[in-house]
């Protein structure tokens, strides 16, 4: 459904859309019992001529079971959610042989250091991009965030991917897109008067594309 969550273009997006669709039916619900409650409440206790009011202390028993439910339904949704968050950032769970790449935001863009042809980040034929992230389908990527001056938001919606860059902070990011396009990267932070055009483009190429579009970016011709 487009109109709820934007297409999902990555592995870890089947797990946060179920979690995402579960809670928005469990609030849906209480939701609806509330405001439906409050309505019959108006309704039928709506002041009258020559009605007299009644005082009565409640039940426990109905108390009981309002606080119970709730606490239950809260705490497993806690559990799941923590066993989802730690498949997702876990440091345990971080791919060890993923394509690395720096970014680094700063007010208002965001700058994408590349590893090379030779695929390793720190060396000669590193290069940088500025607002423009090309990687591989279906290949593990980390992106080590970093930010230059103030905390910004890394989200790639159709990635499900979202990590604030905080001052001082190197942040390990790792995903991986399921199918080939061209998506967005926004801030989602608040991050001073530029925030809302601080946006880069994002393409997931095919291997052999972006094999190509590195290599003609590490070129001479190119820089």
């Amino acid at each position: 459904m487009d109109w709820a969550l934007p297409p999902n273009y990555s592995t870890f997006g089947i797990v946060i859309d179920q979690l995402f669709w579960i809670i928005l039916v469990i609030t849906g619900i209480a939701f609806v019992l509330v405001e439906g409650g409050i309505l019959w409440f108006c309704i039928k206790y709506r002041g009258r001529e020559g009605a007299r009011a009644h005082y009565t202390h409640g039940s426990n028993k109905v108390e009981i079971i309002w606080t119970v439910i709730p606490a239950i339904i809260i705490a497993v949704l806690g559990a799941y959610s923590a066993m989802v968050w730690d498949d997702i950032k876990g440091s345990s769970n971080r791919p060890e042989d993923a394509l690395e790449f720096l970014v680094v935001g700063k007010q208002f863009e965001w700058n994408i250091t590349y590893p090379g042809v030779d695929e390793t980040l720190g060396t000669g034929d590193d290069f940088t991009v500025r607002n423009q992230f090309h990687f591989p389908v279906n290949e593990d990527i980390t992106i080590l965030l970093e930010s230059e001056d103030v905390i910004h938001s890394f989200f790639i919606p159709e990635l499900r991917v979202k990590q604030d860059a905080v001052p001082g902070m190197t942040i390990p990011v790792w995903f991986d897109a399921t199918q080939t396009g061209d998506f967005e990267i926004a801030c989602a932070e608040l991050c001073g008067l530029g925030h809302y055009y601080m946006m880069a483009s994002v393409t997931v190429h095919s291997a052999a594309d972006f094999d190509a579009w590195q290599a003609s970016q590490a070129s001479p011709t190119a820089q």
